[in-house]
C-alpha cells in the first residue's frame, strides 16, 4: 500500500535507476515470449499433426497455453518463496528458466516437446507476482505511481516490438535469408532454432545485468550482503578508473603521481593531499528511537509506521484480481489469435456467405508481414504508455479510467472479424486501426489495475501474497484464452462463422465490465479517511495547546 506525502514532507526521489535495472532484466521475457507468434501456425503445422488447416490454430493455442498454465500452477509458490529468500534470486531463476525453455522450444521437432519446452518455462518463472511486488517496494509515494507503474508495461511493449521482429525475421532463414543458410544445414533441419537462439542471449545478458546491478527489495533480505551487487560495483569503479585514465593527459610524460608529488596536477589522488592530517571529529551518533529501528527493519518510509495487517483479501481486492484476470483472459485472446488471424487463407468467393454473421476468411499474410503487424503493435503501445498513460491517469485517476476502458472493450472484439469483409485496398488500413485500438485500451488498462490492487493492500507486508495471487490468477487466464480461442477459432471456421471467438470474447469483456463497476473506492482511500479522522481526533481530545506541526501528527 503506498501514501501521499503528508504536510511539509519532502517527496523522495523517484527511483529510477532500479527501475530501469529491473527494466534491463525483464526485457528478455517478453521478447522471447513474443517471438513465437509469428511463426507459431507455420511451426505447428511443419509438426504434420493434421492435414486440416482449420485445426492448426488449436494447436498452436495449445503451444501457447502450455507456458502460462504451467505458471498459473507455480506462481504463488514463487511468490512465498520470494518471501523467503528475497525476490532478486526468484527474478533470476525466473529468467534462468526462460533462458532454458527457449533452447529447448527451438530445438523442438514434435508437438509434445514443444509443449514440455513451454511449460517447463512456466513452471520455473514465477516473475509476474514478485515483478509487480518488487516495483511496489520500490515506490512508496502515490505521487510516483503513474510513472513507476508505466515501466513494466514500457517494457512489455518494447518486448513486442524486438519479440516479433526476431521471430518474424530469424524463422526459417533458408526462406527468408538463404544466401546466409542453405536448407540442408542445421537451421534448415531446425527451422525455428534460430530466433530462440537469439532470444536466449537476450535472457543471459538479463540475468547478468541482475546479478551485478539489481539491488533486494525484501524488507529483511535487502540489508545482507550481496556478492554480485559488490562485483557490478568493483567492475564499474575498474572502468571508471581505466576510462579515467584515456581521458586525462599528463603534462611532459610523467605520470599523474609523479605530478602529484611535484604538486603539478590539481587532481587529489588519494593518500597524498590526505597524509598526515587529522581525520575531522566524528559527529556524535544520533539518537535513535525503537520506532525507527522497527521502520529500517521493515524497509517502511521514516516517520510512519505499517498498520497491522488484518483481512489480507477484502472484497474489493478480489473484485480487483478477478478483473485483471479477466483483462488477462481477453487481451492474450487477442494477442494470440491476430497472427492465427493474419495466417489463415484468404476468403473462400466459394463458401456460403450470410452477413452479418455467417462469413469465413483471413489473410493469408507470410511470418515477415505478421512480425512487421506485431512491432508496430508494440512501437505504439510504446508511445501510448510513455505519453498518454501517465497524463491520462492524473487527470481521471485510475479507478475512473479502468472502468471506462473495461466497458469500452466489447465494441473492439465485436468488430475485429469483419476485417475480412473489407475491401482488397482498405484491409491493411482496417487491420492497423484495430491494432491501434487494442493496444490504446491496453496500455491505459493494465497498469491502472496494477495501481488499484496495489492500494487495495492493507499493507505493504501483504503485497507478495496478493500479487502472488493476482499473478497466479492472471497466469491461469493466459493460459485458457488461448486453448479455448483456437477451439473456438477451428469450431468457427468449420462451420461458417469465424467471428465465433471474437463474439465470444465480447460477452466475456461485458462480464469484467460489469465486475468494473462495483469497484467504487481503494483500500488506499478508506486508509487515508481513517488517518484523517484519528489525526482530527488525537489534536482535539490529546494535542496539548500550542503550535503543530506535521511531524507531531505521524
Amino acid at each position: 500500500m503506498q501514501r501521499g506525502r503528508a504536510p511539509g514532507e519532502e517527496l523522495p526521489p523517484f527511483p529510477a535507476r532500479q527501475l530501469f535495472i529491473l527494466a534491463l532484466c525483464r526485457i528478455s521475457e517478453p521478447i522471447a515470449f513474443m517471438s513465437i507468434f509469428p511463426y507459431i501456425y507455420y511451426m505447428v503445422r511443419d509438426f504434420g499433426i493434421t492435414e486440416d488447416e482449420s485445426k492448426i490454430s488449436f494447436y498452436a493455442g495449445m503451444v501457447t497455453s502450455a507456458f502460462t498454465l504451467a505458471e498459473f500452477s507455480t506462481s504463488v509458490l514463487w511468490g512465498r518463496l520470494s518471501d523467503k529468500i528475497g525476490r532478486k534470486p526468484v527474478l533470476l531463476m525466473g529468467l534462468a528458466g526462460t533462458g532454458l525453455s527457449v533452447l529447448t522450444f527451438g530445438f523442438a521437432q514434435s508437438l509434445p516437446v514443444a509443449l514440455f519446452a513451454r511449460a517447463l518455462g512456466g513452471f520455473l518463472n514465477g516473475n509476474i507476482g514478485v515483478l509487480q511486488t518488487t516495483v511496489a517496494e520500490l515506490v512508496t509515494h502515490k505521487e510516483h505511481q503513474p510513472s513507476a507503474y508505466a515501466v513494466m508495461p514500457v517494457v512489455w511493449c518494447i518486448g513486442s516490438i524486438v519479440g516479433p521482429m526476431i521471430g518474424g525475421a530469424f524463422a526459417r532463414p533458408f526462406e527468408t535469408m538463404p544466401g546466409w543458410f542453405s536448407k540442408e544445414g542445421l537451421f534448415g533441419q531446425r527451422p525455428y532454432l534460430l530466433p530462440n537462439l537469439v532470444s536466449a542471449g537476450c535472457v543471459f545478458v538479463g540475468v547478468i545485468i541482475g546479478v551485478l546491478f539489481l539491488n533486494e527489495t525484501h524488507a529483511e533480505r535487502k540489508l545482507h550482503r550481496d556478492p554480485g551487487i559488490e562485483l557490478g560495483n568493483y567492475l564499474v569503479s575498474r572502468a571508471s578508473q581505466i576510462s579515467q585514465s584515456f581521458t586525462r593527459k599528463p603534462r611532459g610524460g610523467k605520470s599523474l603521481e609523479e605530478l602529484a608529488l611535484l604538486g603539478e596536477t590539481d587532481e587529489s589522488l588519494p593518500g597524498y593531499c590526505t597524509a598526515g592530517l587529522p581525520e575531522p571529529p566524528s559527529p556524535p551518533p544520533a539518537k535513535v528511537s525503537q520506532d525507527d529501528v522497527d521502520r529500517e527493519e521493515t524497509g517502511l518510509p521514516q516517520q510512519r509506521k505499517e498498520k497491522p495487517t488484518g483481512r489480507t483479501f477484502s472484497s474489493m481486492t478480489l473484485r480487483i484480481i478477478v478483473t485483471f484476470g479477466i483483462l488477462a483472459f481477453h487481451t492474450m485472446v487477442f494477442d494470440s489469435l491476430l497472427p492465427i488471424f493474419l495466417s489463415s487463407k484468404l476468403p473462400n468467393p466459394h463458401k456460403p456467405t450470410s452477413l452479418p454473421f455467417k462469413f469465413v476468411g483471413g489473410f493469408g499474410f507470410d511470418t515477415k508481414t505478421i512480425g512487421a503487424i506485431l512491432s508496430t503493435q508494440g512501437l505504439y503501445a510504446m508511445a501510448a504508455t510513455v505519453f498518454v498513460f501517465p497524463r491520462i491517469v492524473r487527470l481521471v485517476g485510475p479507478r475512473r479510467l479502468f472502468k471506462t476502458i473495461s466497458i469500452s472493450y466489447p465494441l473492439l472484439y465485436i468488430a475485429t472479424p469483419y476485417l475480412v469483409l473489407l475491401p482488397e485496398s482498405y484491409r491493411m488500413a482496417g487491420i492497423y486501426g484495430i491494432v491501434v485500438w487494442k493496444c490504446t485500451l491496453s496500455t491505459l488498462a493494465y497498469p491502472s489495475n496494477t495501481i488499484l490492487l496495489t492500494n487495495s493492500a492493507p499493507s505493504t507486508l501483504s503485497l507478495g501474497m496478493i500479487n502472488g495471487v493476482s499473478g497466479s490468477v492472471a497466469s491461469l487466464s493466459r493460459a485458457a484464452g488461448p486453448a479455448i480461442s483456437g477451439w473456438l477459432y477451428s469450431m468457427g471456421l468449420e462451420s461458417g462463422y469465424s467471428g465465433l471467438v471474437w463474439w465470444f470474447t465480447a460477452l466475456v469483456t461485458v462480464l469484467g465490465a460489469w465486475i468494473s463497476i462495483a469497484i467504487t473506492e481503494s483500500c488506499e482511500d478508506l486508509d487515508e479517511k481513517d488517518d484523517e479522522e484519528t489525526a482530527t481526533t488525537t489534536m482535539t481530545t490529546t494535542a496539548p495547546p500550542g503550535p503543530r506541526n506535521s511531524v507531531d501528527l505521524m
